[in-house]
C-alpha cells in the first residue's frame, strides 16, 4: 500500500473533505475543564477542532465499537421482537496505538465463539486512522506493555514528523488506500521521511513508561499462577470505593450487562446492553441474590488476574494490560496502577 507525505495544508484539506463527505467524522478534541483541559473523542465540525497532539483520552475509542448503552432489539410483550444493527459508517481520527492494540484485542474476543453482529458490524464500517504518540501522558507505560507501537488493525497511521507541520501517512488496507487518495496535493515519502518516522517509533518504544513493568508482559501469566492468595489483593482493596473507574475507563474491559426493559404501556419494550464492571459490587450478583465475588479484594483480584492470565489464555498470551494509564488518573485511592500490584508480586514471588 501507498505511504504519503502531508503538509499541514495539505492535510487540514484532507480532514475537512472527510467532514463534508457522507460519513460521520470523529476525533480528539480539547474539552475545557475547571482542573485544566483533557481530550476527549467526539463529532469534527472542521480540521481546527482536531487535536492529535494530545497525550491521552479520557474515555478510549473503544466506545464506537461498543457503546456505552446500546439497544439490540426491540420487542412486543406476546409478540415479535426485532434486532437492531448499527450500520452507520465512520470515520476514527487519532487513536493511539495502545487504543489500536486494544481494539484489535476485542475484535477477537468479539468474533470468536458466539459471533457478537451487533460489535462486529459496527467495527466493519468504521474506518481507522491512528496516529503515533506525540507527547506522553503522565501514567503512560505502553513501553513496558509492548504497546508504543502498531502494525495493525487501523486502515491509516499518521506520524508527525515536526509540530504539526508535516505527516507521514500509510495506508494499509484497501479502505485506507481509497481515503488517503482524497488528501489532494499529498507527494509520495520518501526515504528521509520513513527514517524520520522509524526514529520516533524507536523512541517510543522506549520512553512511553512513566511506570516501569519489571518483567516481560509475558511473564505475568506465570507469576499470577503463584499469588492467588498473596496479601496484596486484600491490602489494596482496603482502600478501594468500587466505582469502578478503572474498569469504565479502561480500554481492554469489555464486560456487560443486558437487561429487557419494558415500556409504560406494557404492551412493548427494548433489550439493553450496557458497560459493566468487575470492580462494582453487584457485578457477581446471580439469581437468589447470591454473590460470588462479594468481597472487595477478590474484585479486586480479578481485575488483575483478568489482564495479565484469563484474557491472554483465550487470546494467545496478549495481555489485556495496554498502558494507557488511565486507570491510574482515575483511581481517587491511587491502587489501580496494574504494574504497581505486578511489581510487588515480583518482589515477593519467583515466577
Amino acid at each position: 500500500m501507498s505511504i504519503k507525505k502531508l503538509n499541514k495544508d495539505v492535510f487540514k484539506s484532507f480532514v475537512d473533505s472527510m467532514i463534508a463527505s457522507d460519513q460521520s467524522v470523529v476525533g480528539v478534541k480539547e474539552k475545557v475543564q475547571a482542573k485544566g483541559n483533557k481530550f476527549a473523542f467526539g463529532p469534527l465540525e472542521n480540521a481546527d477542532q482536531l487535536r492529535l497532539d494530545y497525550d491521552v483520552t479520557l474515555i478510549p475509542p473503544k466506545k464506537y465499537m461498543l457503546p456505552q448503552t446500546e439497544t439490540l432489539l426491540t420487542y412486543e410483550v406476546k409478540g415479535e421482537s426485532k434486532q437492531h444493527v448499527d450500520e452507520q459508517k465512520l470515520i476514527l481520527v487519532g487513536v493511539h496505538p495502545y487504543d489500536m492494540i486494544a481494539i484489535n484485542q476485542m475484535d477477537e474476543l468479539f468474533s470468536q465463539d458466539e459471533y457478537d453482529t451487533h460489535y462486529m458490524t459496527r467495527r466493519n464500517n468504521i474506518t481507522v486512522i491512528a496516529c503515533d504518540v506525540v507527547n506522553a501522558s503522565e501514567n503512560i507505560f505502553a513501553s513496558s506493555m509492548e504497546t508504543a507501537v502498531v502494525e495493525k488493525g487501523f486502515d491509516i497511521l499518521l506520524t508527525d514528523l515536526g509540530k504539526g507541520k508535516e505527516y507521514v501517512a500509510e495506508a494499509i488496507t484497501e479502505k485506507g488506500e481509497a481515503l488517503l487518495a482524497t488528501a489532494v496535493d499529498a507527494t509520495d515519502a520518501d526515504d528521509k521521511d520513513i527514517a524520520k518516522r522509524s526514529a520516533i517509533q524507536e523512541a517510543n518504544k522506549k520512553d512511553l513508561d512513566k511506570h516501569t513493568l519489571n518483567c516481560k508482559p509475558s511473564e505475568l501469566s506465570s507469576l499470577l499462577e503463584q499469588a492467588y492468595e498473596h496479601p496484596v489483593w486484600e491490602e489494596k482493596a482496603k482502600t478501594c470505593f468500587s466505582c469502578g473507574s478503572c474498569n469504565t475507563t479502561c480500554p481492554t474491559c469489555y464486560c456487560f450487562d443486558v437487561q429487557d426493559l419494558v415500556n409504560w404501556n406494557l404492551k412493548d419494550g427494548q433489550r439493553e446492553r450496557s458497560w459493566d464492571g468487575c470492580l462494582l459490587k453487584d457485578f457477581a450478583n446471580v439469581a437468589g441474590d447470591h454473590n460470588f465475588r462479594k468481597q472487595k479484594e477478590s474484585r479486586f483480584r480479578h481485575r488483575l488476574y483478568r489482564k495479565g492470565k484469563y484474557v491472554p489464555t483465550k487470546i494467545g498470551g496478549q495481555v489485556a494490560c495496554v498502558g494507557c494509564g488511565r486507570c491510574v488518573g482515575a483511581c481517587v485511592p491511587d491502587i489501580a496502577n496494574p504494574v504497581a500490584v505486578y511489581n510487588r508480586l515480583l518482589e515477593d514471588i519467583k515466577p
